[in-house]
């Protein structure tokens, strides 16, 4: 599916792969005001380039600066497609859509993987230990937007879905983020990474993981100590 391609007979159809997408354009991807031209920029390459494998693109990754900068340090693929266009704004998403998004239609069956991307894309964790006490390791999961009626969505329909529930708060000034603690984050972490074989970007995943084994350590040292 090339830039100047026509595809009319372009098929849009809910799998993992393509909501993982979704997910990634809604927080790093931008429609054109021509109706026609989708975006993808992210300082990773690697998600750049899932990004593509996920809609099955063939479009060249390019580099760009941001604001005043000079330097292009982000990657970015550009393509058109009239029809994944019209349906990307019929599930909620415009152009200038970092203040404007609300809630978008997406399939229960695929929102965790669809929240993978949303994570992947402006999303984070973070873990915390003092080793002079068992109980203080603590780690938590944020999922951020300039959008406060978009993370009230988000964070609705992950605690219908996932029953959990989070704090939404400022983050900086003209963006929030709700925030997920240790049990919660569990929760979640195992329902968006539900198996190996699936699109995310690597350097979050295993980040995850290793937060996972350290409290499988300090669930051991409990134990041992009780």
């Amino acid at each position: 599916m090339r830039g100047n391609q026509k595809n009319k007979n372009y098929i849009i159809k809910w799998t993992p792969e393509f909501a993982y997408a979704i997910g990634l354009l809604t927080t790093d991807g931008s429609l054109s005001i021509d109706g026609r031209h989708i975006n993808f920029t992210s300082k990773d390459k690697e998600l750049v380039e899932t990004f593509c494998k996920c809609l099955k693109l063939k479009n060249k990754i390019g580099r760009k600066s941001r604001g005043e900068g000079k330097e292009k340090k982000y990657y970015q693929v550009q393509f058109g497609n009239v029809k994944l266009y019209r349906w990307l704004e019929k599930i909620g998403l415009t152009p200038h859509k970092s203040k404007t998004i609300s809630a978008l239609k997406i399939p229960n069956k695929y929102f965790f993987d669809f929240l993978r991307g949303h994570f992947d894309g402006d999303g984070s964790c973070f873990s915390f230990w003092d080793k002079r006490w068992l109980n203080s390791f603590m780690f938590y999961t944020y999922f951020i937007s300039s959008s406060v009626s978009h993370l009230k969505w988000l964070h609705s329909r992950i605690e219908s879905l996932a029953k959990v529930r989070g704090s939404i708060r400022e983050y900086t000034k003209g963006a929030w983020r709700i925030q997920y603690a240790k049990r919660s984050s569990q929760i979640l972490w195992k329902k968006m990474y539900y198996k190996k074989d699936i699109p995310c970007l690597l350097r979050k995943r295993r980040k995850i993981e290793n937060i996972l084994k350290i409290q499988a350590q300090v669930a051991e040292l409990a134990d041992a100590a009780a």
